[in-house]
């Protein structure tokens, strides 16, 4: 069935089962191209939309993050959801798919999948392609649970020190447990942002400290405007970072590493997380009674968190030690590693590490 609208002849056709089901899908044709609104072709897949956004749709973003969503993109949503045809996919099949999804993948990663998806349902819809968003009325249902984070003890992480002692993360490894640093912030860490003498003379005194200003984040950045933060460095951090710069100065021919990155490669050059993933699964091979298959560089900072915890520290600190933006996501986070509580960070690390000696 077709009908002939006024002025230019232009021509629209629907079809159906029936001769009433056809006018009714040709009376929706002619409304939507009365209101404005494009018909999108019939061949235009969730695929198309998908690959058309991860395209076009990310201008601007780290190339690492395009390449996850891409991952992502290829492995979770268009084998399920691809052959569907834009304007016929429901909200049912996006239920269905997530609810399928969620037998196997975190919540985390239910939550950026369907982002992705959205995402290019929105890019579509703004082009004309579809009339409506119908991933925006599906909620995230609960993953199957992860790993969950671990702290830690003082015997462990002790054990931990020693086994690092001699490596090259061996100072990385120090300041992260010590600092509760992210090991985003201490892979951008610069020597221009490390004072390791202080300023006894001024009142009150300026003790060696950290600036934690910037991250390996996209933007430079750190993850929040409170993680920008400076840090007294316990002595111990102190003494391992003066081995750790005239270490690195000899390594690069006695070049200035003023400028340069504090945790570098042999040659200079940033580390990246799997560099320093894969170096901490050594150390931890070499610590007594661990498992290297359990343990991540992040759980030096929840160790940060637990050992503080236990040695009284109030959260309200802690908090903001470790750069949160409240205590609500100090509790969210490391629940697990917070104890009751009562005194500050430096201090407390010399307290536990006793004066820097050597584990």
């Amino acid at each position: 069935m077709a009908t002939r609208l006024p002025g230019k002849r232009i021509v629209k056709k629907a079809s159906g089962k029936t001769k009433t089901a056809a006018k009714d899908k040709l009376k929706e044709i002619v409304r939507d191209y009365e209101d404005g609104l494009a018909i999108a072709p019939g061949d235009y897949t969730v695929e198309r939309a998908v690959n058309d956004w991860l395209t076009y749709g990310l201008n601007g973003r780290d190339p690492r993050t395009v390449e996850s969503y891409a991952i992502l993109c290829r492995k979770h949503v268009i084998p399920a959801l691809g052959k569907r045809k834009l304007r016929d996919l429901s909200a049912e099949d996006v239920d269905r798919w997530l609810a399928d999804k969620a037998k196997t993948l975190s919540t985390r990663t239910l939550q950026i999948i369907r982002s992705c998806l959205n995402r290019a349902l929105k890019r579509a819809m703004a082009r004309d392609k579809v009339k409506r968003n119908v991933v925006e009325l599906c909620s995230v249902p609960a993953g199957k649970a992860g790993r969950p984070s671990k702290a830690l003890t003082f015997a462990q992480a002790d054990a931990v020190l020693k086994a690092a002692t001699g490596t090259r993360l061996y100072a990385y490894v120090v300041v992260s447990l010590l600092t509760g640093a992210r090991t985003e912030e201490l892979r951008a860490l610069t020597w221009d942002h490390v004072d390791l003498e202080g300023d006894p003379k001024t009142v009150p005194p300026v003790p060696p400290h950290v600036a934690v200003w910037r991250s390996v984040r996209a933007d430079g950045d750190t993850k929040t405007r409170k993680s920008r933060r400076t840090l007294a460095l316990p002595r111990r951090c102190v003494e391992v970072l003066r081995q750790h710069r005239n270490d690195q100065r000899r390594e690069q021919d006695g070049s200035s590493a003023a400028e340069g990155l504090a945790f570098a490669s042999s040659t200079g050059t940033e580390l990246d997380a799997s560099n320093v993933r894969r170096a901490f699964r050594i150390v931890i091979r070499d610590a007594e009674g661990l498992n290297p298959a359990e343990w991540t560089p992040r759980e030096l900072r929840h160790s940060f968190v637990s050992l503080l915890s236990d040695n009284g520290i109030p959260l309200e600190e802690i908090s903001r030690l470790v750069g949160h933006s409240s205590t609500a996501v100090t509790e969210a986070v490391y629940r697990k590693q917070i104890r009751p509580v009562l005194q500050t960070g430096a201090v407390a690390m010399d307290h536990i590490f006793e004066g820097g000696a050597e584990p």
